[in-house]
């Protein structure tokens, strides 16, 4: 079976004049279709920047970085953007909603910028809201929604391409402790029904063991 991501022997070089930092040194990594994977660590140890090159929204330094059983590495720009648009799902600590669009607007987007048509994305997100208990907030902006309502929609816009794989960077980071459970919940439910492969930041270890695996980052090297 060929793995949804493969990272072999990925490192990570920031310079700062003549001062090199490694964030990351040598990171091998295989994620199965359908496999869900904690990524713990504490802040600064490279969690974000692991996932933004598992993601392609990064070059690694080093290393190779496989989809699909695709090298990623010496793809040209577009040819990476082509692929991220239709291989990964991105859910962040803040929303990024567009504040002029309705919850069925924001998660309606993604589909209509990869050419389907308004009926289908329609569909496609009230069925995605739904799942995660919007129902009844279609219609609202951003501004009228609570907080963990605000990243239900962005969960639901992050599959709404049904790409391969979530990559999710602390994604109940800003709720408070029960609004994080539910949503937490909600978010790891439709990641199993819909038979995604899902890479998790959190700092949550709790959340963490409800996954099929935890890996974390320490000194820019995976453990576990």
């Amino acid at each position: 079976m060929t793995a949804t991501l493969d990272l072999k022997g990925v490192t990570r070089i920031f310079s700062q004049g003549e001062e090199t930092i490694s964030v990351l040194r040598g990171i091998d990594l295989t994620i199965a279709p359908g496999e869900i994977v904690a990524l713990v660590g504490p802040s600064g140890a490279g969690k974000t920047t692991l996932l933004q090159i598992a993601g392609l929204l990064e070059l690694p330094s080093g290393g190779t970085v496989m989809m699909n059983g695709q090298n990623c590495n010496s793809l040209p720009d577009a040819a990476r953007t082509a692929l991220r648009r239709e291989f990964a799902g991105f859910v962040y600590q803040f929303h990024y909603l567009l504040q002029e669009f309705s919850a069925l607007e924001n998660v309606m987007l993604p589909a209509l910028i990869a050419g389907c048509t308004r009926g289908q994305s329609k569909a496609q997100a009230e069925n995605l809201l739904k799942r995660l208990n919007l129902g009844h907030r279609l219609h609202h902006r951003p501004k009228k929604l609570s907080g963990g309502e605000q990243q239900r929609v962005a969960i639901a816009r992050a599959v709404a391409n049904a790409p391969k794989i979530l990559l999710a960077d602390e994604p109940t980071g800003n709720l408070d402790m029960a609004t994080a459970e539910a949503v937490f919940q909600e978010m790891l439910t439709l990641v199993r029904e819909t038979g995604l492969s899902a890479l998790i930041a959190t700092h949550n270890l709790d959340l963490a063991a409800r996954m099929d695996r935890s890996v974390r980052l320490v000194d820019g090297k995976l453990v576990g």
